[in-house]
C-alpha cells in the first residue's frame, strides 16, 4: 500500500520529456508533427466526447511512425502554447483489496476507474471517473481540482456519490503514471485520436517503463468503421487490443495481486517492445 501522505516522495517518476526520452525517434517526430494543421484547446471542446465508444490499438515505434505519416490530411493536432506533444501525470485510486482492478480482471462489463490527472502543459487538474457500461460505452465524469490530489476528501467523496453511487469510498492511491500524448481531431467526423507514448508507472519504491510502445485510442460518439485511422489499422492488419494503463501497471508492479487474465496481453506487449 502507498501511504497517501508519503506518495509524492515515494513516486520516483518524473514527467516524460520529449527531448530526453529516446523511445520514439526524435529525428522523425518533429518533422511529422509539423505537417499537421493545429487545433486549439478551445476549438477542441466541441469534440470532448465524454460519452463515447473507444477502440484501442498498441503499436511499436516503426508502426507508429509509418501510420502517423499518413494522417495529416485527415486530422488536426492539438497545440497548446506551441507544444504538440503534451505531458500528463495520473494517480489511480482503488480500495485496499484492489476491488476496481479485480472487476476489470474478471471481465465485468459494468466497472469504473478513479484517478487524479494533471494536464501539465495547461496546469489543469481533475478527479476523473471512467465508467465502462455493459453496452461497451465509456462515460467520463470530471471534478476540477485546485491541484494534483493524492488523497480523498469530503468534496471528492461527495463527487463520487453523486456521479457514481456504487463506487466505494474507501479509496487510496495505488499507481502513479506519466506519459506524453498527441491528440488528433478528425477533419471529417466527430472523432478524436490519442497517441500515448513514453509510458512510465510507479508504485511505492518501484517503477517500470514501456519503451517504444504507443497506445492509440480512437474516441467516437458511436462506432464508425470508416475512421481514417481504423482504415490504416485494417490495411496493416493491426487488430484492436484493449489496454488499461491502470491494469497493466498493477500487473507489472504488484505481483501478489491476481493478474492471470492479463498474462497473454503482457506477453504481447513484451513481443512488441522487442
Amino acid at each position: 500500500m502507498i501511504n497517501e501522505l508519503d506518495f509524492p516522495r515515494q513516486w520516483a517518476l518524473q514527467p516524460a520529456s520529449s527531448s530526453t526520452t529516446p523511445a520514439i525517434a526524435q529525428a522523425d517526430l518533429p518533422d511529422l508533427l509539423a505537417q499537421f494543421s493545429p487545433i486549439s484547446l478551445a476549438e477542441m471542446d466541441g469534440v470532448s466526447l465524454l460519452s463515447r465508444t473507444d477502440t484501442k490499438y498498441v503499436l511499436n515505434q516503426p508502426q507508429f511512425l509509418a501510420v502517423l505519416a499518413t494522417l495529416p490530411r485527415h486530422y488536426r493536432i492539438l497545440e497548446i502554447n506551441q507544444v504538440r506533444l503534451n505531458q500528463y501525470q495520473t494517480l489511480y485510486f482503488d480500495t485496499p483489496g484492489f476491488d476496481l482492478y479485480l472487476a476489470h480482471h474478471a471481465g465485468r462489463r459494468n466497472r469504473v476507474k478513479v484517478r487524479s490527472r494533471e494536464y501539465l502543459d495547461t496546469h489543469r487538474s481533475f478527479l476523473e471517473i471512467k465508467h465502462k457500461t455493459n453496452k461497451d460505452q465509456t462515460i467520463k465524469h470530471r471534478l476540477p481540482t485546485a491541484g494534483f490530489i493524492t488523497r480523498m476528501t469530503p468534496e471528492t467523496d461527495e463527487f463520487l456519490c453523486s456521479q457514481s453511487p456504487a463506487t466505494p469510498l474507501n479509496l487510496e492511491p495505488k499507481l502513479g503514471n506519466t506519459f506524453c500524448r498527441l491528440t488528433l481531431v478528425s477533419l471529417h467526423r466527430p472523432e478524436r485520436l490519442t497517441l500515448d507514448m513514453q509510458l512510465q508507472f510507479a508504485a511505492a519504491d518501484q517503477s517500470v517503463t514501456l519503451p517504444g510502445l504507443v497506445i492509440a485510442e480512437v474516441k467516437q460518439a458511436g462506432h464508425h468503421p470508416d475512421s481514417d485511422f481504423i482504415r490504416q489499422m485494417r490495411a496493416r492488419k493491426i487488430q484492436p487490443m484493449g489496454f488499461s494503463k491502470y491494469c497493466m501497471g498493477v500487473s507489472l508492479l504488484y505481483p501478489q495481486v491476481k493478474h492471470n487474465s492479463f498474462k497473454p496481453k503482457l506477453r504481447q506487449l513484451n513481443k512488441l517492445m522487442q
